[in-house]
């Protein structure tokens, strides 16, 4: 796996380094009322989506690809525990993802809504005002949305992949700053109960750097 590279943020975003300036919202995708009523069914399925523990299947701009087991309390945290060899480990917590690399020992952070991924763990997901809908696309069992903050779309996009009737949270991709795309896919997916809060505390230096702890 390209190790600048966590879920579509890269280590050395330009967010980071204050690089770009936003530019104008794209349009947003003309809608027909099957859309909106879609739409409305994601919004109401998201809001409604508070814990999630599954395994996962990430595959990097360059093709690599890495597993791990995700957990996911929304609002506001996450924890992408990357399967061994790979001394990457993703936290988002307090306002921050933290990304951390064990092997050279490099922790980056991002505030969380300067990301496209950090629409995923809003309180309330309302895909208008201040996100803008670019596309809607539709395969058999399956729906997609493409997302941008209607404000920095220079950002990156988000895209998430549903299975449909039921409605099922399944796979996202993240398109960074730089355009590069990184596609996470959802298995043996539990809903419900309660998680450590510990898990989405980054601790610098804890055991080598490479968990968290509370």
């Amino acid at each position: 796996m390209n190790r600048r590279t966590f879920l579509g943020l890269p280590l050395l975003a330009p967010l980071l380094l204050g690089a770009g300036a936003a530019r104008a919202a794209p349009a947003p995708a003309p809608l027909s009322a099957a859309d909106r009523a879609d739409l409305a069914r994601i919004e109401a399925y998201m809001n409604g989506l508070h814990t999630l523990k599954a395994r996962f299947l990430q595959v990097a701009p360059d093709g690599s690809t890495a597993e791990g087991v995700a957990w996911m309390e929304r609002p506001g945290r996450m924890r992408f525990q990357y399967d061994p060899p790979s001394p990457l480990l993703m936290v988002a917590g307090h306002g921050l993802f933290f990304f951390h690399d064990s092997q050279i020992n490099q922790t980056t952070n991002l505030p969380l809504d300067a990301t496209p991924l950090g629409l995923l763990l809003r309180a309330d997901l309302h895909l208008a005002g201040d996100v803008t809908v670019t596309a809607i696309a539709r395969l058999p069992g399956q729906i997609q949305v493409s997302m941008v903050r209607t404000g920095s779309p220079d950002d990156g996009s988000l895209t998430l992949v549903f299975a449909d009737n039921p409605l099922a949270l399944r796979q996202w991709s993240v398109v960074d700053a730089q355009r590069q795309e990184t596609r996470v896919t959802l298995f043996d997916v539990q809903l419900g109960g309660s998680f450590d809060q510990s898990l989405f505390v980054f601790v610098p230096g804890a055991n080598g750097g490479d968990r968290s702890g509370g």
